[in-house]
């Protein structure tokens, strides 16, 4: 596949899911860096901070190509718009180029990530069901500056760059690091800020650094001790979530206010980040 003047590997078919999911976020994040390198703007979405740019679209359609080469029977869901029904019960979900922000301003904590999950029962709600987390079979994040891939899932155990990982083990939130994001303009809403509050005044520290796969890759390896974040959508979600599962950790969702948030870490800061973000008045 050539994008503009990027030429991009075709893969082969016979590659298992894991190799697959490797080669593609590699692929994927690799095309996105040297699209950067050769120059790119971006285009507001909904924020300042929320933007595309033409190495996601190209990206996404790479992995797209791929995709319907390689996994004809399988659903096909990305960020940037890619939608395709599957018959095999099992959908990829894309997320090109992870942390737009940060890769549009020369950061080199962005990502491509990719999952597979189980289709659920409402397939035209791809984001945030008040009531389903996805059964997500194994994911795989890349981040390309740093050449750091991330693997896990039910039959693979999680790994970076081919190394086990296992997490930072079962602490306490009040002696870890808690990554989380949340956009200003959702601090000025106490449906959001006060969830949010409750959750981060419990943590030993706080990180806020704008790639929630690129956060969940560091909880699986035990770089970050735990995470959370609300209304993510699955392709910010599911990837994280099959490796930080297959490092040993947990992972949670709650509802607040209507809201969902994500939770990942060992055990007991699971528990003790969905206690502290339930423990605020509902409003109604």
């Amino acid at each position: 596949m050539t994008t503009g003047r990027h030429t991009a590997t075709e893969l082969d078919p016979s590659l298992d899911d894991y190799q697959l999911a490797s080669a593609l976020v590699r692929e994927a994040g690799q095309l996105a860096l040297l699209m950067r390198m050769g120059g790119l703007q971006g285009t507001r979405k909904t924020s300042v901070s929320d933007v595309v740019t033409a190495a996601d679209h190209a990206a996404e359609a790479y992995v797209l190509e791929q995709l319907q080469r390689c996994r004809p029977e399988d659903g096909i869901l990305g960020e940037e718009g890619t939608s395709v029904a599957g018959t095999s019960g099992r959908t990829w979900v894309i997320d090109p180029v992870d942390g737009t922000y940060n890769f549009l301003h020369g950061s080199t904590y962005w990502c491509s990530a990719i999952a597979v999950k189980r289709d659920d029962s409402d397939p035209s709600d791809h984001r945030v069901n008040p009531v389903a987390d996805p059964d997500v079979l194994l994911g795989a994040i890349y981040q390309p500056e740093l050449d750091k891939l991330w693997l896990g899932g039910d039959e693979h155990p999680a790994s970076l760059n081919g190394e086990p990982i296992s997490g930072s083990g079962d602490l306490p939130v009040g002696q870890i690091c808690a990554a989380t994001y949340i956009h200003p303009t959702w601090l000025a809403d106490p449906r959001t800020a006060m969830p949010w509050h409750a959750a981060a005044v419990s943590a030993a520290s706080l990180r806020m650094f704008g790639s929630g796969s690129c956060d969940l890759g560091r909880v699986a390896d035990g770089e970050l001790g735990c995470w959370f974040q609300h209304s993510c959508p699955e392709w910010d979600w599911l990837p994280g979530k099959a490796i930080v599962r297959a490092a040993g950790g947990d992972t949670a969702v709650v509802q607040v206010n209507g809201l969902n948030w994500f939770i990942a870490g060992g055990p007991t800061a699971v528990g003790e980040l969905s206690a502290a973000l339930t423990s605020v008045p509902q409003f109604a």
